[in-house]
């Protein structure tokens, strides 16, 4: 049985090139950054949490909600092949439960903060907005779509951005956890226009204040689907010693 089963609806992602030095301390032991056409990224992603099931059950009133999340990406060689993954750097919910089993059960970095969404659908564009509150502001992300699907084309850069599953993260130097996430390919609205207005400082802390002012590489917008969590696993990294001569 899936951990977790919902549906992921709507992902707005803002994706940042970054120089890989920033997210070297955050990547989990077995894994290393992935990288595309010879970039780095960060993504700023919103989407909406439907029909979220925990073991098989609904938890009333955890059933629909918003999540942002800061996150990267990396990859890990097992039995043969690449297995692509993200790490977090911190999800915003406005669910208190969600935060604490997230934490609990897979030492995630999960934080929980006042939050809210809209979706106006227009004959020929739609606008998707997530916000959540810190201290007294409201930081918002925005985008305006054409409403007409498209397939992620292969090999493009929304392809890197959309298609992993696995998720990694770091318990200590020598201890990752490891979880996969299935979802079908996923497709996407042109993007028309974007906005956004965040205290990066206030949200992420001071490694990333600096995409307070940096724009980002591009800017998608996911249809979404039904997605499963499953696999968990605790994996055990032996540092490669060094013979001492």
């Amino acid at each position: 049985m899936n951990f977790l089963n919902a549906q992921w609806k709507n992902l707005a992602l803002f994706n940042y090139e970054v120089n890989r030095e920033v997210l070297e301390k955050y990547v989990p032991a077995g894994t290393e950054i992935d990288i595309w056409n010879g970039k780095c990224y960060v993504s700023l992603v919103g989407f909406l949490f439907k029909e979220t099931k925990v073991l098989g059950l609904k938890v009333p009133f955890h059933v629909d909600f918003e999540e942002v999340n800061l996150r990267f990406y990396v990859k890990r060689f097992e039995n043969g092949e690449w297995k692509r993954g993200v790490v977090f750097i911190k999800e915003i919910v406005p669910k208190k439960a969600i935060t604490f089993i997230a934490n609990t059960w897979y030492q995630e970095h999960y934080e929980t903060l006042k939050m809210k969404h809209e979706i106006i659908e227009n004959k020929n564009t739609n606008t998707f907005m997530y916000q959540w509150k810190n201290d007294k502001n409201w930081n918002t992300i925005q985008i305006e779509t054409k409403n007409i699907l498209s397939e992620i084309e292969v090999n493009s850069e929304a392809e890197f951005i959309t298609e992993h599953y696995f998720g990694y993260t770091k318990i200590d130097e020598d201890s990752t956890f490891e979880y996969e996430v299935t979802h079908p390919r996923w497709e996407q609205f042109e993007v028309l226009n974007h906005q956004i207005d965040i205290d990066f400082q206030n949200t992420y802390g001071s490694d990333f204040a600096f995409l307070q002012n940096l724009k980002p590489t591009s800017v998608f917008l996911a249809k979404g689907s039904k997605i499963g969590v499953k696999n968990k696993r605790k994996l055990q990294i032996t540092p490669v010693l060094e013979e001492m001569y």
